[in-house]
């Protein structure tokens, strides 16, 4: 993203402020564990519910603090957002909550659950070509022609901020882990996720883990240099992202013990896993983390640790989530 910073990077102070502004709004979410799951991997996986999130996803915390730290003026104008669907839907719905009209830039292939969604809670919804167009130059042409506060989906200090609550919240309720799985797109709920662990599990080695499909953490890491690559094409909807941000590249390289990724395939797998064995409906992107620490737990990495796995969204066609999980 070309764009210069002009915000301080979060702190983990800024993820306790935002747990501050979010108490009594967000849902504390559920942890779950499964024992079939500690003997798939040898290790004793705590699995936090993020699917089980306001707007079914962890994006609800990032959007709702970033609109409740505007001042009063600007939150009266209005918001514009841009996203695939989850931020879409929190950005709305948050905006709801705390009297600030919203728009949204989404794209034409967005999940048609994601987009009536977003429109159910009252936002805006300008479509886009993601192939063709730049959502981010939109937005930006929106906020200027409008007067309305840029609120990216993972790009921004108080986004970062909130995504790390759910961090917070899962080592507060777990205690120390050894390792901490976390789905990795844009990288806010990484960023957030590792400023939360350093501060209360120190020595948690935290991974974001992206679509194989979709690796431009991994290149840029791998490069020194942030890497744009093209739209990815996955299932993983909400990791379709194609550059890291100015604000999370440099908390992942200088706070995570790495970055890997997930097939589709595996994707199903914990997609089926979750509904089979926990009851739980998990969107393809929210089982980034799941996949990963199943095929480091069945190669042997994980045996006798405290492993974290934040189960990220399940906001999913519930035709197309049946024929990705029979297929």
């Amino acid at each position: 993203m070309d764009q210069p910073i002009a915000l301080s990077p979060p702190t983990y102070a800024d993820v306790e402020a935002a747990a501050r502004r979010l108490e009594g709004v967000a849902h504390r979410t559920p942890v779950m564990t499964s024992r079939t799951a500690n003997a798939r991997t040898g290790a004793e996986l705590f699995f936090k519910m993020e699917s089980l999130q306001r707007t079914g996803a962890f994006k609800f915390r990032g959007a709702y603090n970033a609109i409740a730290a505007l001042d009063p003026a600007a939150r009266s104008r209005g918001v514009v957002a841009f996203s695939s669907g989850n931020h879409a839907q929190a950005i709305a719905h948050a905006g709801a909550l705390l009297g600030a009209p919203v728009i949204v830039v989404m794209p034409t292939d967005a999940p048609a659950i994601k987009i009536a969604a977003t429109k159910g809670y009252g936002g805006e919804v300008v479509l886009y070509d993601r192939f063709t167009e730049d959502r981010e130059a939109i937005g930006r042409r929106l906020a200027a022609e409008r007067g309305l506060t840029l609120v990216p989906p993972f790009d921004h200090p108080h986004v970062i901020a909130g995504q790390g609550t759910a961090t917070k919240e899962l080592i507060e309720e777990v205690g120390r882990l050894d390792r901490l799985y976390i789905c990795l797109g844009g990288g806010g709920l990484t960023s957030g996720g590792c400023l939360a662990a350093a501060a209360l599990s120190p020595g948690c080695a935290v991974y974001g883990v992206e679509p194989e499909a979709g690796d431009d953490f991994v290149r840029s890491l791998a490069e020194g240099r942030p890497v744009t690559i093209p739209v990815p094409k996955t299932i993983a909807d909400g990791a379709q992202t194609t550059t890291p941000g100015a604000y999370t590249l440099p908390i992942v390289r200088e706070t995570a013990a790495g970055v890997v990724t997930a097939s589709d395939d595996a994707l199903v797998d914990a997609m089926r896993f979750f509904a089979e064995r926990m009851k739980q409906v998990v969107e393809p992107t929210g089982c980034l983390a799941a996949a990963a620490a199943f095929a480091d737990g069945e190669a042997g990495a994980l045996a006798g640790q405290r492993v974290g796995v934040i189960v990220s969204g399940g906001n999913v066609d519930l035709a197309r989530f049946a024929g990705l999980i029979a297929g």
